[in-house]
């Protein structure tokens, strides 16, 4: 089985040496910049962690479909930075930011279209259940996003509405990860959908934290600015839950806050106090770190249920208690 610091040379080296077309440079800048700005790799860390599993070494015939996960989900973030109105991402400007909506809009075009030149790199004999995979996965992820903008004009949902958003708009590309490096590998239909599982399930738990850290977290670590969501009257847990236990007048309160003008810096710390206010009021916090914990351990049933060996479930173990140590 292959090494977890085998797993991060692979990683480091993957993304030190992907490159794209040089011109336009207009075009293809911002592609770069978005992948040059990093991130913490967790989807492609999860695709070579699951090929890991059954497999000694690594070569291009998974290298290559966990770059075309990175990919696609950067182009989603460009595109989504737009739509939240977002100036940073990763403590550096957003693309549209550095440079425009337009450019932004056909970069992160471009980069979708790369996505899927990588991916179709994947081992003839799998290759179209790899690109059936990948294409259900990103049309779900649109879905999910379609799904979040359409929440923006409600005054509250329901938690199991929330809860397909965030299973379409976050959770999928996790599992598709999970499931396409066990699909590279070989891996039976049985075991490849067990680890969908264990991602879909890890996915609404990252979400559900991320959603947490950005009321709770500290900017540095989180990488772009805290009360985004407040500001933007996003559905997150939080907000979701908070409405779902409000009395009437709580309630009243909570759209009292959301409508609070944010043209200053001081109005947005004062919507963002206010509502903040409120889910202390409520314990929404605590309730959303309770729930993260019970969806890593529903995670994690589903890899015991794979019976690996004991160093083979370390990998998937350790994968989600670091993906989730954000919100400790």
């Amino acid at each position: 089985m292959i090494q977890e610091n085998h797993i991060d040379s692979a990683i480091k080296e993957l993304f030190g040496n992907l490159a794209f077309t040089q011109d336009p440079h207009g075009l293809y800048d911002p592609l770069r910049y978005m992948m040059e700005i990093g991130g913490k790799r967790i989807r492609p860390r999860l695709c070579l962690i699951t090929y890991a599993l059954y497999k000694e070494t690594f070569g291009d015939e998974v290298l290559y479909p966990a770059a075309a996960i990175e990919v696609f989900h950067s182009f989603t973030l460009i595109h989504d930075d737009i739509m939240d109105k977002a100036d940073v991402r990763r403590g550096v400007p957003t693309v549209y930011r550095k440079w425009d909506e337009n450019t932004a809009i056909l970069s992160g075009d471009v980069m979708s279209i790369e996505s899927y030149k990588l991916i179709a790199k994947a081992p003839v004999e799998v290759l179209p259940k790899a690109l059936a995979l990948f294409s259900k996965t990103a049309a779900e992820v649109c879905e999910g996003q379609q799904y979040d903008m359409d929440f923006e004009d409600m005054d509250f949902v329901p938690m199991a509405d929330y809860l397909k958003m965030i299973g379409l708009k976050t959770a999928v590309l996790i599992a598709c990860s999970a499931k396409m490096g066990a699909l590279i590998a070989g891996a039976s239909d049985h075991e490849a959908d067990l680890l969908y599982k264990y991602g879909y399930d890890l996915g609404i738990a990252f979400q559900i934290a991320d959603d947490w850290l950005d009321t709770y977290g500290d900017p540095k670590v989180f990488g772009k600015a805290i009360g985004g969501d407040i500001l933007n009257n996003k559905k997150s847990w939080l907000m979701t839950r908070a409405f779902e236990k409000a009395s009437e007048e709580t309630r009243a309160k909570l759209l009292e806050a959301m409508a609070m003008p944010i043209s200053t810096e001081k109005e947005k710390a004062a919507k963002i106090a206010a509502v903040k206010a409120i889910y202390a009021e409520l314990k929404v916090g605590e309730e959303a770190k309770q729930e993260i914990i019970r969806k890593h351990s529903q995670s994690l049933s589903h890899a015991a249920a794979l019976e690996l060996q004991s160093e083979a479930y370390e990998l998937l173990e350790n994968y989600a208690k670091n993906l989730l140590g954000r919100t400790k």
